[in-house]
């Protein structure tokens, strides 16, 4: 009886270093996991939003931190390349070019530019400070502010294989986007494993857009006609349908992610007021930075303050530029440009999408021109929260 005693604690002993040392070989296993089945490396930000909201601007704030890769409309070129389609059949198109440039994969162009090519090929390439410092390009350094001449000059021809190479060294990739108008394009990119998503939606007051838009109508003709469905022929939007089909496209956008929105958007999405980050620049910033895991350096703010305390709303030459202006001012000059005819056709094709982004409606020219009535609604008022939500989905 001795022995079976002996036996039976030595059996126990052994099935317990034997369970330790699997537990242990687990674990290592566990941290050497296949990539495809950890957290991305990358973060990856999407900026969404439609011409003349102020988009450039807010890619700026990422393209000049140092921890970021940025892109201005990568999706310019499929727009360029197919433009006897509508925006709804590029969709998808736009949708693959996007997940290819956030895994630094650049052989996408290849199909819409198939020559031998420099930086200078890409679309607003000298707007990405990632672009204009190394491993990119050799003139500036990664915490440099880089100025569009500046790197024009001096970085354009360098091999396009630098875009591809300098984006695999960032914690960051940020895309800034005009092109999508359904978020629900967006889930399976949002589903992806492969990608760490994050989206800020950022929205401007449709009235202040047709006044900034105004400035740029033949700039803007191509690309009304692939909103509207014209086979390739540019228009103006002289009836604000392609304004319609923008301030559609917000509504859709916000709803889709915050009424009901499906769990995977969770903690994934933000909305952003031109009117609110032009007010209030740190503070927008800070919880745009926040929100994608980034951090505010003095350099940055330093710049922040002085790109929006310039004098005067800006020349019309510079409409697609970003240079130091009286922000606020320009957040304003609708209300002193604009006739009130126009402003009540406006706000009768975008009503919706006033009301819901959080804006006040104007009933009268003395309404509109009376700079001391705030049209820009508190956005506590509007403002989704996920902690009072719970997706079921």
């Amino acid at each position: 009886m001795a022995r079976i005693r002996i036996s039976s604690t030595i059996i126990i002993l052994f099935v317990m270093v034997q369970t330790g040392f699997l537990l242990f070989m687990y674990a290592r296993y566990s941290s050497f996991m296949p990539q495809s089945q950890e957290k991305p490396s990358q973060v990856h930000i999407l900026i969404l939003s439609s011409w003349r909201s102020g988009s450039s601007f807010v890619g700026q704030l990422f393209s000049q931190h140092p921890s970021v890769f940025y892109l201005m409309e990568p999706a310019w070129h499929v727009w360029v390349t197919m433009y006897q389609n509508s925006a709804k059949v590029l969709h998808m198109a736009v949708r693959d070019l996007v997940r290819s440039v956030f895994l630094c994969d650049m052989s996408v162009f290849d199909a819409y530019m198939p020559w031998k090519r420099n930086l200078s090929d890409l679309f607003q390439w000298a707007v990405s400070r990632a672009l204009c410092s190394a491993p990119a390009c050799d003139s500036f350094q990664r915490t440099d502010i880089t100025s569009e001449m500046a790197c024009k000059t001096l970085c354009g021809r360098y091999p396009f294989t630098k875009v591809e190479e300098a984006c695999k060294t960032y914690s960051h990739v940020a895309i800034k986007e005009v092109r999508f108008f359904d978020l629900k394009v967006l889930y399976p990119l949002l589903t992806d494993p492969s990608l760490n998503l994050k989206i800020i939606h950022l929205v401007r007051d449709p009235r202040a857009v047709v006044k900034s838009r105004e400035q740029s109508v033949k700039a803007l003709a191509r690309d009304n006609g692939i909103v509207l469905s014209t086979n390739g022929t540019k228009v103006e939007d002289s009836k604000y349908k392609v304004m319609q089909e923008i301030c559609r496209s917000h509504v859709q956008i916000y709803e889709t992610a915050t009424l009901k929105p499906p769990s995977f958007l969770k903690d994934r999405y933000l909305m952003i007021r031109f009117e609110d980050l032009v007010r209030d620049p740190l503070s927008e910033i800070s919880e745009m930075y926040k929100f994608a895991d980034l951090s505010l350096t003095p350099t940055l703010k330093s710049w922040v303050y002085n790109i929006t305390h310039g004098q005067g709303p800006g020349k019309k030459k510079e409409a697609f530029k970003i240079t130091s202006r009286d922000a606020v001012n320009v957040s304003q000059a609708w209300r002193s440009v604009l006739s009130f005819q126009k402003i009540k056709k406006i706000q009768e094709v975008c009503k919706g999408a006033i009301n819901m982004l959080g804006y006040q409606l104007v009933d009268s020219e003395k309404e509109q021109r009376d700079l001391s009535l705030d049209l820009v609604l508190p956005r506590r008022q509007h403002q989704f929260s996920w902690s009072s939500f719970n997706p079921k989905n």
